[in-house]
């Protein structure tokens, strides 16, 4: 009975909107620690059965029982490790043969280990995209061989550098909707199987890779720690994402092939304006390399340890949020339903409040977790002058479970999340 009532707690807590978008939700009350007890015991059992003979975890009552903060983290620790053993049982393969296969497309990579500096807390991860582009497949071939070359120059003081072939040989090679997928998954298994740091992935790349610098660093912005662009163009990628990535932008003075050196003084001009309006955010450096054309003789090396530098900022306090034409579902501690190109929100944390703003997004999810915030104390969410929640939101099982296995990064699984309808 105990079970039921927690339950249908938490549908109420999440699901009761006003008719005008608003909602104030009735506080719950506190947590049940014994049924907290109970549910991670079920957790246990439910993870010591073997994975193909589980049940559906959206079924389990266990699931939505609410949870102290101590069984969320017991029970976060415990989701980690079947994580990290399905990882090892599933991927280890994949990496071993440096190639990946996602929707019938492969991706194939070599890496380059750097060990001059001890690593702390896990390695470091470099992703570097080759040049080339619409030409044939011996040509991008070559580039991938050159782009491995360059860690050698690069010559990160810790750290894996890797160098993925690009699964096609268009000109937009990089930024192409499957590519996100492919370095999800790639830092996924890293994470797991070469004990890299998800704190600290760098993103960097030249010619055809920097145009996927300028692509993927903003919509994918939450998994970086930095990014470094080299010799790229932007095509139509927006800056709006970057509020809480360094970005470094490099080109040679006189590579003025598509205009690179122009537009690159373009976006840092951006760049500046945005950090010029938001003074705590917006980390960037621009340089055009005088006397260099298109190749730059390695000074743009000096990207690398201006990134290394920093480390990701997992739960920032202020959130930017374009949906560019490759729309993803999470960012940082945002979910959104139905994300659509061009799309854009705001997000800002003080304390137990949150504040959204947005005019053309109807719906959005506010993931929480007690690095946040205390959630045992009421949260409110609101967008102007309308509330659009107050109330205790419940740590479950059910959220673990899912925002774990969307990242396979323990620093961005959420206990709770509020779904809220902005006006």
């Amino acid at each position: 009975m105990k079970h039921t009532q927690n339950t249908l707690l938490a549908i109420l807590l999440l699901l009761s909107f006003g008719s005008a978008g608003a909602v104030v939700a009735a506080v719950s009350p506190e947590v049940d620690k014994k049924s907290s007890v109970t549910a991670l015991r079920d957790l246990k059992a439910w993870l010591a059965v073997p994975l193909l003979k589980r049940t559906d975890l959206s079924n389990a009552l266990f699931a939505t029982v609410p949870l102290t903060k101590s069984d969320a983290s017991s029970a976060t620790e415990a989701l980690w490790r079947d994580h990290a053993a399905y990882i090892v049982a599933t991927r280890a393969a994949e990496m071993d043969t440096k190639v990946i296969e996602l929707d019938g497309m492969k991706m194939k990579f070599e890496w380059l280990r750097f060990t001059k500096a001890r690593p702390t807390n896990g390695h470091s991860l470099f992703i570097s995209m080759h040049g080339g582009g619409g030409a044939p497949p011996q040509v991008n071939e070559s580039q991938w061989r050159n782009q491995i070359e360059l860690g050698r120059g690069y010559s990160p003081a810790e750290g894996i550098y890797l160098a993925p072939r690009a699964p096609t040989d268009t000109w937009n090679l990089w930024h192409q909707g499957h590519i996100d997928k492919f370095f999800d998954r790639l830092i996924e298994n890293l994470i797991v199987l070469e004990n890299v740091n998800p704190n600290r992935v760098y993103i960097l790349g030249y010619s055809a890779g920097g145009d996927g610098v300028y692509q993927l660093a903003p919509r994918m912005a939450d998994r970086f720690a930095g990014a470094a662009m080299m010799a790229g163009h932007p095509n139509d990628a927006q800056p709006l994402g970057l509020r809480n990535l360094p970005f470094a932008i490099q080109v040679g003075a006189n590579d003025g092939a598509f205009q690179r050196n122009t537009v690159a003084a373009d976006w840092g001009r951006k760049l500046d304006e945005l950090q010029k309006a938001d003074s705590q955010g917006y980390v960037h450096f621009t340089e055009l390399h005088e006397g260099k054309g298109h190749w730059m003789d390695m000074q743009d090396r000096k990207a690398i340890p201006w990134m290394e530098k920093n480390s990701r900022v997992t739960l920032p306090d202020k959130i930017v949020w374009h949906q560019s034409n490759r729309t993803h579902q999470r960012f940082y501690w945002l979910a959104s339903p139905s994300p659509k190109s061009g799309q854009d929100i705001t997000a800002r944390r003080e304390g137990q409040t949150v504040t959204l703003a947005s005019m053309n997004v109807p719906t959005v999810t506010v993931l929480l977790n007690d690095a946040m915030l205390n959630l045992d104390q009421p949260v409110t969410i609101h967008a102007g002058e309308v509330n659009l929640f107050s109330g205790r939101v419940p740590r479950t099982i059910a959220t673990l479970a899912r925002t774990l296995a969307e990242r396979g990064d323990t620093n961005f699984t959420f206990s709770a999340e509020v779904t809220v309808r902005l006006p």
